[in-house]
């Protein structure tokens, strides 16, 4: 299982970030998963130049370059940090 990120773990006191959201869903329902850090964060113009090649995998994977994305082992492609969370809350790591 792979889970590419921007790297970010929070924005701002006591709001999670959107990867960081995916991420702690993944851990509360026991994933061993791998990460794939890309940069280009929107919010940093200074990332643009840079942003379509840094996330062309992304864009490739889910016909987005917005993460959190996770391709499951299956291959399935899941986008956006409320359904990653729901499909981790759904789909609990056997013991």
């Amino acid at each position: 299982m792979i889970l590419y990120t921007c790297g970010r773990k929070k924005f701002g006191p006591g709001v999670m970030h959107p990867c960081a959201k995916a991420g702690k869903a993944l851990d509360a329902a026991g994933h061993d998963y791998e990460i794939v850090t890309v940069g280009g964060y929107r919010l940093s113009f200074w990332t643009w130049p840079s942003r379509k090649a840094d996330r062309a995998e992304v864009k490739r994977l889910s016909g987005t370059n917005e993460v959190p994305i996770l391709v499951v082992d299956d291959g399935e492609v899941i986008s956006g940090s409320s359904r990653i969370a729901r499909w981790a809350r759904l789909n609990p790591a056997s013991a």
